[in-house]
This record gives C-alpha cells, structure tokens and sequence, in this order.
C-alpha cells in the first residue's frame, strides 16, 4: 500500500508539473502573439534624432507642397514605394536613372513622374538643412514620404522605422519576376507576398491602395473584351453595367495613356472604398477582383468593407513589414546616395 502511495504522489506531481508547463507554454505563445512587432536589424524610429532631428518635418513640408500642386503624386509615391521594397528590398533602388534601369522595366515603365519629383524635392529639402546634408538616405525619404502622402489622403499616420541604406544597384533584369501581375490568381498572390514575409491578409490591406490611384486600359481590356462563342467571358466577374461604362473609357482602340480610376468613388481619398466596389463587382484589374470572387479571401475584403478601422489597422502593420524586406543596414553595397536617382 506504502509504495502504491508513493506511486500516486508521483505521478500527481508529474501530471501537476505537465499542467504547469501547459499553462507556461500557452502564456508565452500568447505573448508572443500580442506583442508589437520587432523593427529589423539596424531600423528604429529614432534613427535620425541626434543626426537630423526635424527630417520628418522637412519631408512632410516637401509633401505637403507637391500634393497642392496634385494629388498624382499620392498613388504614385505609394507605387513607387511598394516597387522598391519588392525588387531588390528597399533600398530606393527603383529611383536609379541609367541604361537598363528598373524604370525600364515592365510595370516600372508606368512609375509617376510626380512621385519621382516629390522624393527629389523632399531629398533637397532634406540637404538644404545644414545638419541633415548627406546623412538621410533617399530609402528612408521615399518611406517617409510614403506615410505621409497617405496620411494627407485620408488615411492612417504611422511610426516609421529609419535607419536603411541606399543600394548601388538598380537593373531591369529582376523586375519582372518580383511583381504582381494584373492577372494574378490568389494563389499567385500568395506566392509572392508570402517569399517576402507578408501573409494573405497583408496582401489585401496593401491591395486597399488601390483605394486611390488609376491603371492604364492595357491592364484590364482584356476583361472586356475576351468572349467564348457569343458570349463574354471576364473572369473574375465584373458588374454588366460597369463593363459598358469601361468599354466606352476603353474601346478596342484606346489610348495607350488612357487611364481610368481604381475606385471611382472616392478616387482621391484614402478610405475603405476600394474593398466596397470589390463587393459590387466593379474590380478593374483581375488581380484585385479575385479577392472578392474566391472564397478564401472573401471574408477579409467584406471585413475590411465594413469596418474602415479594421483595414487601417491591417494596412499600417502590413507596411511596417513591406518596409523591412531586404533593408540594407551596412556593407559595402549600400551608402547614402548624394543624389536619388544615381549611385555615389
């Protein structure tokens, strides 16, 4: 009976001891899940406090200018920011100008003028202060830039880390394969935002800036006029009266500059409405549409459509994670350019 006993205490105390474990184990995991995320190696939001102190306020100053002048610049900046980190990282490397550039490059061909303006003009007014020359690199402009044109558009201000290097190298050769296509399935999204460490919905709240902006004809015509037998055929589905609108913007004979808006709502305005002309079928580019129409991503758009908090929430995590992809912190193939547009 006596060893019996001390069999039951032992094992008490083993099953007491797995309990304890669990419960550890469980509060660590949660932790873990509602901490805030870690900024990368060599980033924080104060990189810049003892080096150049004001270069938010310079960079918003420069912003704030451009988009009085227009608001192309807002969409654009957003692109071009977007671009950058997916080719190569974020090293603003999108902004060398040369022979066989990232410029000339598939979807790269179509980057905003305006927004390569603004991240010129912030870039001098940044120099222009005697404490900040040369110490501020175009990388962390164009990301300073980025949340402020957003902000100034009606959408959500955020931290941003600083502390990225400009890269030396900027060539056409890696664009085509590190962007989404127009044409893109979900499972292509997936793909890859997932090889840069986003998840499905981070690529939706990102896709939400499309919110403003426009696209060229040649991007979704396609949809419009592809017909099986007699009848239409544009996958994903687009609202019958939306396609007769678009037909008349785009006849079979557009205008390569043709453009027509992302969300024709609220075109100049940062807000949900996007994700609400996704529910009404009115997704210009299949690429957005197919978050609506395949089901594994539907609730996340209707989400989003209903709650404007809910994506601006989604949307600012999802660009702190777009804004460390490929960061360059040191080393010999990053400095901080004197000029944006061409290497030291």
């Amino acid at each position: 009976m006596a060893m019996r006993s001390r069999g039951l205490q032992l094992r008490s105390r083993r099953e007491s001891l797995l309990v304890v474990v669990v419960v550890v184990v469980g509060v660590l995991l949660l932790l873990a899940t509602a901490a805030p995320p870690v900024a990368a190696a060599g980033l924080s939001r104060n990189y810049y406090a003892k080096t150049c102190p004001n270069v938010e306020a310079l960079v918003r100053g420069a912003v704030t200018q451009k988009l009085q002048e227009t608001f192309n610049a807002a969409p654009g900046t957003l692109r071009l920011f977007f671009h950058d980190c997916f080719v190569r990282g974020c090293d603003a490397s999108v902004l060398i100008s040369g022979p066989g550039d990232e410029h000339s490059a598939g979807a790269d061909t179509t980057l905003s003028p305006d927004a390569l303006d603004l991240i010129t003009r912030a870039k001098a007014a940044v120099d222009a202060d005697a404490g900040c020359s040369n110490k501020v690199s175009c990388a962390d402009i164009l990301a300073l830039a980025t949340r402020d044109v957003v902000q100034q558009a009606g959408g959500p201000s955020y931290p941003v880390e600083l502390g990225r290097l400009d890269g030396k190298v900027g060539t056409r050769a890696v664009v085509k394969h590190s962007l989404p296509g127009a044409g893109f399935s979900l499972d292509q999204l997936n793909k890859l935002f997932a090889a840069n460490g986003l998840t499905q919905t981070d690529m939706i709240a990102l896709s939400g800036g499309h919110t403003i902006g426009v696209t060229h004809c040649d991007k979704f015509v396609r949809r419009l006029y592809t017909f099986k037998g007699a009848r239409p055929q544009y996958s994903p589905p687009m609202n019958l009266a939306f396609l007769r609108q678009m037909r008349g913007t785009c006849p079979l004979n557009y205008s390569p500059a043709t453009v027509a808006m992302l969300d024709a709502v609220t075109p100049n305005r940062f807000d949900n409405g996007y994700y609400q002309t996704l529910q009404q079928q009115k997704g210009l580019l299949s690429s957005d549409q197919v978050l609506f129409a395949d089901r594994r991503s539907r609730a996340t758009v209707n989400h989003f459509a209903s709650n404007q908090t809910a994506f601006f929430d989604a949307f600012v995590a999802a660009m702190a994670k777009l804004g460390r992809i490929g960061v360059k912190t040191a080393g010999s193939d990053a400095e901080i350019r004197r000029v944006c547009t061409k290497v030291n």
